[in-house]
């Protein structure tokens, strides 16, 4: 997809670099908060530049929890752990309960974005894990 294409189906913005988070990402994220932190939840725009990818990552929480992503914009992928990757285009939605291990990201060819919800819980907080290395990256499809 085209920079200026994707710019315009993009409506909620790319944001600022993501250097908060850069250590988690293979490649270049944006951040556009949609919503105060102090919020429940709380809305990002979450923008990935084509081959960026997230690394894997947990939600975890004693009660509630977990992750809603919204896709908005561009081609990208979510996969849990053990399970084959899932292809994401706008207006796809994706639920991750708290406690399931995935990462998701853009294809390699285009950009991509969706609005990323931290659902309320008790006890709630994200666990980094390793990346998504180049191998794993490399064999999914377009």
């Amino acid at each position: 997809m085209q920079d200026k294409q994707f710019e315009k189906q993009n409506v909620f913005g790319k944001g600022s670099e993501n250097t908060a988070y850069a250590q988690y990402f293979t490649g270049n994220s944006y951040l556009n908060p949609l919503t105060s932190p102090a919020c429940k939840p709380f809305f990002a725009n979450v923008t990935f530049e084509p081959g960026c990818r997230n690394n894997w990552h947990v939600h975890r929480a004693a009660k509630g929890g977990g992750q809603l992503l919204l896709c908005v914009a561009g081609s990208g992928w979510y996969q849990e752990w053990g399970k084959p990757a899932r292809s994401l285009a706008p207006g796809d939605v994706v639920e991750i309960p708290a406690g399931v291990k995935h990462w998701h990201g853009a294809k390699k060819d285009s950009w991509f974005s969706h609005i990323a919800a931290e659902l309320p819980g008790e006890g709630t907080s994200t666990e980094w894990l390793e990346p998504v290395s180049a191998q794993e990256y490399d064999t999914l499809e377009k």
